[in-house]
């Protein structure tokens, strides 16, 4: 395997099993509160112009996994914006520990988000802005629209970190424990039980996230040629942050305050995250509804061709051609 890498920069990993979409260009930007986040930049490749999408993913993720998706988008008309949140992928890692995924707080991530919005997207990109989101990401930009209904005109959301099913307590309580346990100073230490692995061949049985073996050994190529992108078990801190992220977007007046028009989709073999709390959502916003994919896992972009080819069916009529809620 020959990789392209650029240790000193913010270049992308480029491996001949994920070769980089045409016309890409990598940099640095700072974030209000003053953390270097990694961010990269395509053109379209075809059509009239769309204007832009801008790519939020979930927790571990890093721009590389999207390159595929990336090319997708640009032979639809659409320039790529997108970035690597704070403590992941080619972005400053937050604690001592690379390995650890961790933040302080959910606010953080709306910091990276608006930062990238007025320091990338409004200078450098064609409108209009419509945001695409998996999970995590897709979690944030509901916080972030609820909060600025103008940043986006539309947010296409995949699998979005509403809620964590299976959990023995509600998120509210869960959130009050792990805070307890991080005021005595244990915010920085993994969360017990979690077995984040790396992924290669071996590890493709019964995973949670793709059934498609050549999109998961994909990720595994990438992270074999450039290991510092990795990051496996979330901290106390970053799991009492989320759930208590996730605890407010229960609230009753959640759904109230989206008015961006929203669609999305829920995994129907999801293990990662709850599609009933995506599916419950969907039924009460007003400027939003959801479509359940079937046979699909959590990662729907890295899925099979087949399911693949329903996700964008949906993105062309909710994106691409506009069609109203």
């Amino acid at each position: 395997m020959t990789a392209k890498v650029d240790p000193g920069g913010p270049g992308f990993c480029v491996v001949p099993s994920n070769p980089m979409p045409e016309g890409g260009q990598a940099g640095y930007f700072r974030t209000a509160d003053n953390v270097q986040l990694r961010y990269g930049i395509w053109p379209k490749t075809s059509g009239s112009s769309k204007g832009t999408i801008c790519l939020v993913q979930g927790r571990t993720e890093f721009i590389e996994k999207y390159f595929e998706t990336i090319a997708d988008f640009q032979e639809r008309g659409f320039q790529v914006a997108t970035f690597d949140w704070r403590g992941q992928g080619g972005s400053e890692r937050l604690i001592g520990n690379p390995l650890l995924g961790h933040v302080e707080n959910f606010e953080d991530y709306w910091i990276d988000l608006h930062s990238f919005h007025s320091q990338i997207l409004l200078p450098d990109c064609p409108p209009p802005f419509n945001l695409v989101g998996h999970s995590m990401g897709a979690f944030v930009a509901l916080l972030a629209t609820a909060r600025d209904r103008l940043m986006f005109d539309r947010l296409f959301l995949s699998a979005p970190m509403i809620s964590i099913g299976g959990l023995p307590l509600s998120m509210s309580a869960t959130a009050a424990m792990l805070e307890g346990l991080c005021f005595f100073g244990l915010g920085q230490i993994p969360l017990p039980g979690r077995k984040d692995v790396t992924p290669t061949s071996e590890t493709f049985p019964g995973n949670p996230i793709t059934s498609d073996f050549t999109r998961y050994m994909r990720m595994a190529d990438v992270l074999a040629a450039r290991p510092e992108l990795e990051v496996a078990i979330p901290t106390l801190r970053w799991t009492a942050a989320a759930a208590r992220a996730m605890a407010g977007a229960a609230a009753d007046d959640f759904p109230d305050r989206i008015k961006t028009p929203v669609l999305m989709l829920a995994a129907a073999r999801e293990e990662v995250v709850s599609t009933p709390a995506i599916e419950h959502l969907g039924l009460r916003m007003r400027s939003g509804r959801h479509v359940v994919i079937a046979r699909a896992r959590h990662e729907l972009f890295m899925e099979t061709d087949e399911i693949r080819s329903q996700v964008f069916a949906a993105f062309d009529a909710f994106i691409t051609e506009q069609t109203p809620i």
